[in-house]
């Protein structure tokens, strides 16, 4: 199974996907991309994994994600089965460049690509507003011809930063609870090891030792927080960096497989392929990643 897949903005530089009911497709995967992303929860509940947080999500949620930054989505169970969604990815500079006149709305981007926007899941009020936003400019979007396509796609980013801004809790990391992430400590204590620890072998009991808990206790906590193993949120993280490497560094593929703790060239090479769908040279040399449908 893939986890980790990523969207092609080389060709142009922003894809809006609007109220997708993504019900029957949505799988719970780690992904990772080159631009900014920026999720609204149309309906839904559940929750997401970004940044060693884990955060509650629900109607009304925006949920942003960095370039390259590690996520994963998992959708509560029966009691609301739908799951919609609007998804807004974007390369930064592009957006940062079309808001020059608006220096506090470039601020607030800008406090969402550097990090300091803290956390990186809130409600930005009635949902029905944002849907009201959306459907105000989709008649624009739909009908506009290619030449003016990026010019209205910037003029709805624009808008719905602006929305977004004007509901963001004044001091966003002062209360995360009410802000919506659940405290998770040995799920967020085990992702920060595996920050710090990646590039490294893997041994469950030194993780266990370091944090002063059971590998038992450790992995059923970790799976029931997340939804996954250790060893697969391990190897997303690889595969981000690797991914990221690949395309961003000359290393060789010897040692981009030991800098993410995998020094075994024909192992590393077989892993990659298996997880990202190409063998790292083939991830080297292309330059057209499909976005994931099932998001």
């Amino acid at each position: 199974m893939k986890i980790l897949n990523y969207l092609n903005l080389n060709q142009h530089p922003v894809y809006l996907s609007f109220e997708r009911d993504r019900t029957r497709e949505f799988r719970e995967i780690y992904h990772a991309h080159q631009g900014m992303e920026l999720l609204f929860v149309h309906e839904g509940e559940g929750t997401a994994v970004v940044g060693q947080q884990i955060i509650r999500i629900s109607p009304g949620t925006l949920l942003y994600f960095r370039p390259f930054q590690l996520h994963r989505l998992r959708l509560a169970p029966a009691d609301r089965p739908r799951y919609v969604r609007s998804l807004f990815v974007f390369e930064p500079s592009v957006v940062d460049a079309a808001l020059a006149a608006f220096p506090s709305l470039r601020s607030y981007l800008r406090s969402m690509t550097d990090g300091t926007l803290v956390p990186q899941g809130f409600s930005i009020g009635d949902p029905d507003q944002v849907l009201a936003l959306i459907r105000m400019h989709l008649p624009r979007l739909r009908q506009s011809d290619p030449a003016r396509l990026l010019e209205e796609q910037l003029l709805f980013l624009t808008a719905f930063l602006h929305h977004a801004s004007s509901h963001t809790p004044e001091r966003p990391g002062a209360d995360k609870e009410s802000a919506g992430v659940r405290t998770h400590s040995v799920a967020e204590r085990v992702m920060v090891w595996i920050e710090d620890h990646y590039a490294e072998a893997f041994d469950l009991k030194r993780l266990a030792d370091d944090i002063h808990l059971s590998p038992n206790h450790i992995s059923a906590a970790f799976r029931k927080a997340v939804g996954s193993s250790i060893t697969e949120y391990l190897a997303a993280r690889r595969i981000r960096q690797a991914c990221w490497l690949l395309r961003t560094s000359d290393l060789s593929i010897r040692e981009i497989g030991e800098s993410v703790g995998l020094p075994n060239d024909s192992y590393f090479c077989q892993w990659f392929r298996k997880q990202v769908g190409m063998t790292p040279r083939a991830f080297r040399r292309s330059a057209d990643w499909k976005p994931d449908p099932n998001r």
